[in-house]
């Protein structure tokens, strides 16, 4: 059985390719994070009732208390609590 002989366009080819796909799986990774898949959608009652405890000054309250209706993260509840 001969040898496999590689040409040098073949193994620019085979390079292009492999390149081609890393990027293309860093742009689908990329992507993926920037877009989770499950997002909390807060009722008018859990957001009436942050707000409120933010009025009081209540803000780690408010904080938890979105945290367990929803299940956001730490930092995600407590960007909601902030932007009310």
């Amino acid at each position: 059985m001969p040898p496999l002989e590689i040409t040098t366009p073949g193994i620019i080819a085979l390079t292009a390719v492999i390149t081609a796909a890393a990027i293309w799986l860093i742009i689908v990774a990329a992507r993926l994070t920037q877009r989770p898949r499950n997002r909390p959608n807060p009722s008018i009652d859990l957001v009436d009732q942050a707000r409120e405890l933010k009025a009081l000054g209540q803000i780690q309250e408010a904080v938890f208390l979105v945290r367990g209706e929803t299940g956001m993260s730490q930092s995600a509840a407590a960007r909601f609590v902030n932007r009310l």
